[in-house]
């Protein structure tokens, strides 16, 4: 009897101190494109998680290796989730009419594959350095045709340097950008836009989704 109510006892304590622990905690690092679908992810996640996003647009792996000690912060994260790629791979001159003077004619590439890799390289050290969080590197989605600063082939070029990068630091790969040629192709703003409409997003951000929900398990 003693020790049954002993037994009884333990697994009382042991779960009324698992319902008192945090959610676990997911950092999202990336441009519009995570901005688009990390609601979602948010949203699926419910209270099972904590989810949240970087201030702002991450843009290009420049911009991260100035501002992500300051995005990780104190937090603890449990799982940090980067991209960077479409910032990366765009052409963009000063006299360009269009939005983000955008131009792959007369523009100058924001940064080489080369300097890509060495950035992302940089990146993932620094984050090593200051967080003890699992790793997730999401590889650049979907770029169409008329895209006017940025090359239909690019993203492959540049998710091929990433997912070296990756594999060497260790870092897990979700690769999202199989699925966001169909996603976009169905659910894109345009065939002149890397953007996705709602619909678009929400698909994008259930297969983030699914990957960090068995990364948490």
């Amino acid at each position: 009897m003693l020790k049954t109510l002993l037994i009884t006892t333990l697994i009382l304590f042991y779960s009324w101190n698992l319902s008192f622990q945090d959610p676990p905690k997911i950092l999202i690092i990336g441009d519009s494109i995570s901005i688009g679908y990390t609601p979602f992810v948010e949203q699926k996640f419910g209270d099972a998680a904590m989810v949240k996003h970087n201030p702002g647009n991450a843009q290009h792996t420049g911009t991260g290796l100035q501002k992500i000690e300051e995005w990780i912060g104190e937090e603890d994260w449990d799982i940090i989730q980067i991209n960077w790629g479409l910032w990366d791979l765009c052409y963009r001159h000063p006299d360009s009419k269009v939005y983000g003077n955008r131009d792959k004619v007369n523009g100058t590439l924001t940064y080489s594959l080369e300097d890509y890799e060495s950035n992302l390289h940089s990146i993932v050290s620094k984050i090593k350095q200051i967080s003890d969080a699992k790793l997730i590197f999401v590889t650049t989605t979907y770029v169409p045709e008329n895209e006017a600063g940025r090359f239909k082939k690019d993203p492959k070029k540049y998710n091929k340097v990433a997912k070296s990068v990756m594999k060497k630091q260790g870092v897990l790969i979700n690769d999202l950008y199989k699925p966001s040629i169909t996603i976009h192709k169905n659910f894109g703003i345009g065939d002149d836009d890397v953007h996705y409409t709602p619909e678009g997003y929400e698909q994008l951000g259930s297969i983030v989704y699914e990957f960090l929900n068995k990364e948490i398990q």
